[in-house]
């Protein structure tokens, strides 16, 4: 097996649309948790914010663990992230979906913590073959 490099020094090759489609589909599926999210810890504030925020921790690790890959968390991550900042935003009618009180905030800020947290600790390319073990 020739010696390849780091992966940094290789071309950048465009990723396969399959796999630009998971992406797409997770990105939908972090903004679809963010609303509902959104609705379940208003309406249900002690166990509606501990189940809208494992929710999102599932989905987030869940596309790590299906892609094999950090990028795989951030996805759904961008996804909910971008929901929630535009579900925040207020409209001209004074109309808003995220109250003033402590568990929207618990929800925003604990989100985009598990958000940072899925994506670091996500699941990375390993190297594989016999050679990879340092002793070998």
């Amino acid at each position: 097996m020739p010696d390849q490099g780091s992966l940094l020094a290789q071309p950048f090759q465009r990723p396969p649309a399959g796999r630009i489609a998971v992406w797409l589909g997770l990105m939908l599926l972090g903004a679809l948790t963010a609303l509902a999210g959104a609705l379940l810890q208003a309406g249900w504030f002690p166990g509606g914010l501990l189940l809208a925020l494992t929710g999102a921790a599932g989905l987030f690790l869940g596309g790590a663990r299906a892609l094999n890959s950090r990028a795989g968390a951030v996805a759904p991550a961008a996804g909910w992230m971008i929901a929630v900042v535009l579900l925040t935003a207020g409209r001209p009618e004074g109309d808003f979906l995220f109250g003033a009180g402590g568990g929207s905030y618990l929800f925003l800020l604990g989100g985009m913590a598990l958000a940072v947290i899925c994506a670091t600790i996500g699941w990375g390319r390993q190297p594989v073959g016999d050679g990879v073990r340092l002793g070998k």
